[in-house]
């Protein structure tokens, strides 16, 4: 377990992830981060979970209209 210390940044309060979490993420100085509740708290991605909604809901679609979709790409 990493404990995080919160730091002044500004008028703000901002933490400092070591290096070594950036790389799990697979992120680096100036990317997003999306914060996601989830049943145990809090998580960091850097996934956005609007799209993954979205990308679910094209699947449901393009599954339920392949045919269409089929003919529509000839």
């Amino acid at each position: 377990m990493t404990a995080l210390k919160l730091t002044a940044i500004g008028n703000s309060t901002g933490v400092i992830l070591p290096k070594e979490i950036l790389a799990k993420l697979d992120v680096d100085k100036g990317d997003q981060l999306f914060v996601v509740e989830t049943s145990n708290g809090i998580e960091l991605t850097p996934y956005d979970p609007d799209f993954e909604t979205q990308v679910e809901a094209a699947r449901k679609i393009m599954k339920k209209r392949r045919s269409a979709l089929r003919e529509l790409a000839k």
